[in-house]
Order: C-alpha cells, then sequence, then structure tokens
C-alpha cells in the first residue's frame, strides 16, 4: 500500500527540534547514519511529517528525496500522526480470508478516513496491517491497545461507539 502524505498540520516544539538537533549532530558524518537518525527523529515525533524529513535532509546534507524514499519504503516509518482514536486493521492472510477486507471497508465508511490516513482532526487514524499474530480470532483489529477479533462489519458502528 501506497503512503500517504498527513492531512494533519505539523505541530513540531523547539524540545522537540532541540532533540533532533542532538541526534544529528551525534551521527552526522557517519556512514550509515541516515536511517538511525530518521529512526530517532520518529520517537522524538511519533511519526516523520515531511517538515522533519526536510529538516533531516538539510542538516544531514543528503537529498530529500533519500529521506522521503527510505520513509516510503520501510513499513516501520509513518508519515501520519497517530489518531486519538488509532483504528488498525490486520489484513494478514487469516484475517483477510475470513473478511478484514471488509472491515476496513466499514471503518473507512464509518470515520471517514482511508487506511493509512489520520483526520484533519487528529480524532481518527486508520492503517492497515500485517499479520499481528492473533490469528485465531480472524479476523482482527486493534483500537489504541484494546484488541478486537472475530468480527463481522455490522458490528463496527458499536465498538467504534466506545471511542
Amino acid at each position: 500500500m501506497k503512503k500517504k502524505i498527513s492531512n494533519v498540520a505539523f505541530k513540531g516544539t523547539e524540545e522537540q527540534r532541540a532533540k533532533l538537533d542532538e541526534v544529528i549532530a551525534a551521527h552526522k558524518g557517519q556512514q550509515g547514519a541516515l536511517m538511525p537518525v530518521m529512526q530517532q527523529a520518529q520517537e522524538i515525533y511519533g511519526y516523520l511529517p515531511i517538515e522533519v524529513q526536510n529538516y533531516i535532509a538539510l542538516k544531514m546534507d543528503v537529498p530529500l528525496e533519500e529521506v522521503y524514499g527510505i520513509s516510503t519504503f520501510y513499513a516501520q516509518f509513518a508519515l501520519n500522526p497517530k489518531g486519538e482514536v488509532a483504528i488498525a486493521v490486520c489484513l494478514g492472510t487469516a484475517c483477510y480470508v475470513k473478511g478484514s477486507g471488509d472491515l476496513l471497508d466499514k471503518i473507512v465508511e464509518l470515520v471517514g478516513v482511508g487506511a493509512g490516513e489520520t483526520s484533519a482532526d487528529g480524532k481518527y487514524s486508520v492503517d492497515a496491517t500485517r499479520c499481528i499474530g492473533a490469528c485465531g480470532l480472524a479476523p482482527v483489529l486493534t483500537i489504541n491497545n484494546d484488541v478486537y477479533g472475530r468480527l463481522v462489519p455490522d458490528q463496527m458502528k458499536g465498538i467504534l461507539a466506545k471511542y
């Protein structure tokens, strides 16, 4: 699935910028340092907004295309912040065969946010994930730290109402 750039306004702080500057200073000039810098930047901000990617590119003296290419290639990097209600639908084989694609479609319909996106108000984020290791409960989704299994699309409205 192609990653989409966030539609949520970036709100970085000076404290976060200072932490990122420390990380960059500790790695600058080291071969292979871009990936660890990006990983630590994501820990600082919770995701890798394009503004942070651009800052890393400038400070590390690498093309933005390289930073963006890494951030969109590796699944570990998120281009969107997690919503207050972070929904993740497993699309692993067992879940998909048992209807998780239909669950995802229903969630997108109900919250108005596509897979890989966060609502403009920051309330909801929706992600399509690979196997989460709960195949016996297929199809499975998580909302924040809560796991729901053996679901059908008609249950989604009631489950989301809890949040």
